[in-house]
């Protein structure tokens, strides 16, 4: 402590303003000197597993005692069966083939040894659900979206949006009142599939047969085509959250899921109101559908030349 008030350090990336910031490419033995002293480091999001290793190495050199780890909602998994919402007990089911998933899932498993092997220490995961940053989304958090570009038919699944100003928020309670174990941070509820591609707005997005629909994002992948493996099911699938228990330790979000998505519609569309936003969303969606009807006919087309 410094002077009597709590002193924290975090990676880049982190959305909590810190008085240390560390560099995750360093050695453990480079990274000790920048935590003594320091009572908790915050671990963002975007640390690989490698380097998370190294940073709770040097924790524990310096003898800090509470550790944040950033982790992800997507540690759940995306699969048809999962409970709408998830809850904290839920065991952790990431889809295979999706890196970013299992790497948050391989860090909250080292942070959960660190704590073993320290005892005293106390370790805090938070589990955000997509995040708003600045009324932008990453282009990963926007193909976990499932809002963009072509969707089976099949594929419909409620849909969170977080604001990074309630992911800080979530960051320095767990720092203030030293929280341990797993929390979920989302809103409220959630949106369904349908209004989160309203709300969006944008070029076609349409419901159509699975297998036209590889088809056509092989034709024309556009912007929303995702550059992650392994991604689909996120995009198909439920994997909302509930917050109950980081409310109970006394956070509340300051934006609900459609207000945080909303700000990213705005960021696009600045003189339009939410609503007007809403029904031009809607209107392209009609004329998108028209489009798409159109190059089913002429994919049919082609197809029966391809054949006589």
């Amino acid at each position: 402590m410094v002077g009597g008030m709590p002193r924290y350090a975090a990676t880049a990336g982190a959305p909590f303003a810190a008085h240390v910031t560390v560099d995750v490419s360093a050695s453990a033995a480079s990274v000790k000197p920048l935590l003594e002293g320091v009572d908790g480091l915050v671990i963002g999001q975007d640390v690989a597993p490698a380097s998370v290793r190294v940073l709770l190495d040097a924790a524990g050199d310096a003898a800090v005692g509470h550790v944040v780890l950033l982790s992800s909602a997507t540690v759940y998994g995306a699969w048809a069966n999962n409970p709408v919402p998830l809850s904290e007990d839920a065991s952790l089911r990431p889809n295979p083939g999706f890196p970013f998933a299992a790497d948050r899932a391989e860090a909250e498993r080292l942070v959960a040894e660190w704590k073993d092997g320290h005892p005293g220490a106390t370790a805090t995961v938070l589990r955000p659900a997509v995040v708003v940053r600045g009324g932008a989304l990453t282009p990963l958090d926007h193909a976990l979206s499932g809002t963009a570009g072509l969707r089976p038919r099949e594929a419909s699944r409620p849909v969170q949006f977080l604001a990074e100003e309630d992911v800080a928020s979530a960051v320095a309670l767990a720092l203030a009142e030293r929280l341990d174990g797993p929390y979920n941070v989302a809103p409220d509820g959630w949106v369904p599939d349908e209004t989160a591609r309203a709300l969006a707005g944008g070029p076609a997005r349409v419901a159509v047969p699975e297998r036209l629909a590889r088809v056509l994002r092989a034709m024309w992948p556009g912007p929303g085509h995702s550059p992650w493996p392994g991604i689909d099911p996120y995009t198909r699938h439920p994997w909302v959250v509930a917050n109950d228990r980081l409310r109970a330790a006394g956070w509340t979000p300051a934006q609900s899921n459609e207000e945080a998505f909303v700000d990213v519609a705005a960021g696009r569309w600045p003189e339009l109101s939410p609503k007007h936003r809403q029904e031009v969303a809607l209107g392209v969606s009609v004329a998108a559908l028209v489009g798409a009807a159109a190059a089913v006919v002429a994919f049919a087309r082609r197809r029966r030349r391809s054949r006589s």
